[in-house]
């Protein structure tokens, strides 16, 4: 078969070069660019595809999860071939990036983000696009950012419902960082140069929510999610993306935007200024990322991983509620017994979790943050 004819970077982003705000000089930005990925589920397959056509040089692309059949309804990454053969998203993400845009690099990870690895796969990253499904894993990306002063922008979606933010906090300057062996010892110790932007720095995460949110938390599992959230969410991020990676921070929004696109409401939050009490950004207290702020995770029996959440109780009968359209649910109020072949899922008052079926803690993990939330 003969090779697919070249196609030049002039004619490839000749339109976007085309917009004022781009241009030649920011194109050529855009391709010594570096944007970590965490999450290459809806919204974050949505926004890698629009960065890989917008030309950024490198993207990192984290992901623990792999392909389903319900993830094609919103996952644009994606086909049903890659379902059929259960690819891990990280890699069919890379595979069909690859197909569309030979002339970038994409690094694929298949991994579960954790305090142990975050500093050597986003250390390198100029910016971090946050596009996980659980608040464990955005506190843990809050702590390493605040800590190594990069730049994140935070994207969520369920329902109808599209949120993001950037944050932007006080630059890196000889910053560390941190690994879970100790938040002062600076186990994985990396110093990391200033970035590309000027302004002041802005409320971290933490800052607008100290604590995530406790209880069952709604989920694309339990709650549906419409692809039009998911790509209004990622289309916003992407761009916030780009005016930092073409030098253009200074038009980066400074607001929480939340969208509902069914009920046409929406709303702004002012995220311009940090909080002097911020635990995180004001404090230093770096709970996420030195593995404090995580739950217990054991492996327990010869196939089975239990989940030790910290003190968050869970209301059994709503659950139970929230599940049962989607298999079989036992509840007794001392505890839920959820099917979902090959796996069972326990689920305790206090928030602990027994799932069984695996000892892979990634899959673990993830079954915990689809049908429970985290």
């Amino acid at each position: 078969m003969p090779d697919s004819p070249t196609i030049s970077d002039a004619e490839r982003y000749s339109r976007q070069v085309l917009f004022p705000g781009i241009g030649l000089e920011g194109q050529q930005k855009l391709g010594g660019g570096h944007a970590a990925i965490v999450g290459v589920g809806a919204t974050g397959a949505a926004t890698a595809s629009l960065l890989a056509r917008a030309g950024v040089g490198t993207l990192t692309l984290i992901d623990r999860d792999f392909v389903e059949l319900s993830n094609l309804q919103r996952q644009i990454l994606f086909d049903e071939s890659d379902a059929h053969a259960a690819l891990p998203k990280a890699e069919a993400a890379r595979r069909h990036i690859a197909a569309f845009n030979s002339g970038i690099t994409i690094n694929a990870h298949i991994a579960d983000l954790v305090p142990a690895n975050i500093a050597e796969l986003l250390t390198s990253a100029d910016i971090i696009l946050d596009c996980t499904d659980n608040f464990e894993t955005r506190y843990l990306i809050n702590d390493f950012c605040v800590q190594a002063g990069k730049p994140w922008i935070y994207a969520a979606a369920i329902g109808a419902y599209a949120a993001t933010m950037n944050i932007l906090p006080v630059q890196g300057s000889g910053h560390r960082a941190q690994g879970p062996e100790s938040a002062t010892e600076d186990a994985h110790s990396t110093t990391l140069p200033s970035g590309p932007w000027t302004l002041n720095p802005g409320p971290c995460l933490s800052c607008l929510f100290p604590t995530p949110p406790s209880g069952p938390v709604e989920t694309c599992d339990t709650a549906g999610i419409l692809s039009t959230a998911v790509n209004f969410a990622a289309s916003i991020q992407a761009t916030e993306a780009l005016k930092f990676l073409t030098g253009n921070a200074a038009q980066m929004r400074r607001t929480l935007l939340s969208c509902d696109l069914w009920s046409n409401t929406h709303s702004e939050i002012s995220a311009a200024t940090p909080d002097p009490a911020c635990d995180v950004c004001a404090h230093r207290n770096f709970r996420y990322l030195s593995g404090t702020g995580r739950p217990h995770i054991t492996l327990c029996g010869r196939n089975s991983v239990q989940i030790h959440e910290h003190a968050r109780p869970i209301d059994l009968s709503a659950l139970a509620a929230k599940l049962t359209p989607l298999g079989p649910v036992r509840a007794n109020g001392l505890l839920l017994r959820f099917e979902r072949p090959p796996h069972t899922i326990t689920v305790f008052p206090d928030g602990r979790a027994l799932i069984q079926g695996t000892t892979d803690i990634a899959i673990a993990r993830s079954l915990y943050a689809r049908f429970i939330g985290s």
